[in-house]
């Protein structure tokens, strides 16, 4: 049976504990918000220019964009994104086990002999898909990008995603991240992202707009500088989406560990009393004892 006084110490231990998984809680709720934000201020960006596309392609005029373009798909590229940093649950857990089925998909969609080649973003899911041991599949890690990457890292790395399509190391590009919903939920998408499909530009209702439009200098040659500002409105909000995912299964974390950490001060609390209160009548007991005598 513990001692009195390994009860009072273990009762600091977890006092000071729910008082640091309270703090960590309220720092990450307030990084979530601030990654909620941004995605307030990204959705008209890429609002606008799903609707200039839109528009360009209900106009009776040839397309064509290196991104566009489907072929065999010999080589596949899947890029992943998690966390830099623990403490925030089954997050990275729930992203690699999603990746492991994903990489079967691509073996039965495409042949045993496709070559796979993981992007990881994030220290935790890098650590997790270098353990992967699958015949023709390269892990590829971004120099320089993380999970809390933003402006000119976020066009590099898109930049060197287009740059190996094009290039013909890919064939086919998806993304593989945590998509936000509110602070309890969040789901796991696999999308393509290279070559693009018209059918991206059909989201949430939007479409082209009634009001009559006059395309200068053409519309082929405002669609190829279009398409490369939507596919960045797209990864940025890839970017921001798991940073407000990875907060949010912090912020789970941080509560259901403050609560385990008061339910387990409660009990110390009460084994202490009990303790002292036994210690109290057995000292009493004594000095009644001693005065019979």
């Amino acid at each position: 049976m513990a001692t009195l006084r390994e009860l009072k110490g273990r009762i600091g231990s977890v006092a000071s504990s729910e008082k640091i998984t309270g703090a960590m809680k309220m720092i990450s709720s307030a990084k979530m918000h601030k990654a909620e934000l941004a995605l307030k201020q990204l959705f008209p960006f890429r609002r606008q220019i799903e609707t200039i596309i839109a528009n360009l392609l209900s106009a009776d005029a040839e397309f064509s964009s290196p991104l566009l373009e489907p072929r065999e798909v010999r080589r596949v590229c899947v890029a992943v994104w998690g966390s830099d940093d623990g403490l925030c649950g089954a997050y990275n857990a729930n992203i690699f086990k999603r990746l492991l089925p994903l990489i079967a998909e691509y073996r039965r969609k495409y042949g045993d002999d496709v070559e796979i080649t993981v992007v990881p973003v994030g220290a935790k899911i890098c650590k997790a898909v270098s353990k992967l041991s699958v015949p023709r599949l390269k892990v590829s890690v971004p120099e320089g990008i993380d999970s809390k990457s933003i402006g000119n890292d976020v066009k590099r790395f898109l930049e060197d995603l287009c740059g190996k399509f094009t290039g013909g190391d890919f064939d086919k590009v998806d993304i593989l991240y945590m998509h936000y919903r509110s602070v309890s939920r969040q789901e796991l998408r696999v999308e393509p992202l290279l070559p693009v499909e018209q059918s991206a530009f059909a989201v949430d209702g939007v479409g082209q707009s009634n009001r009559p439009y006059i395309f200068e200098p053409d519309v082929n040659t405002i669609f190829r500088s279009v398409l490369p500002m939507f596919l960045l409105a797209v990864m940025q909000d890839v970017f921001t989406e798991n940073r407000a995912s990875e907060q949010a299964a912090r912020v789970m974390a941080m509560q259901s560990a403050n609560d385990n950490a008061k339910k387990l001060l409660e009990q110390l609390r009460l084994e202490y009393n009990k303790l002292r209160q036994q210690s109290i009548t057995t000292e009493l007991l004594d000095i009644l004892g001693g005065q019979i005598r």
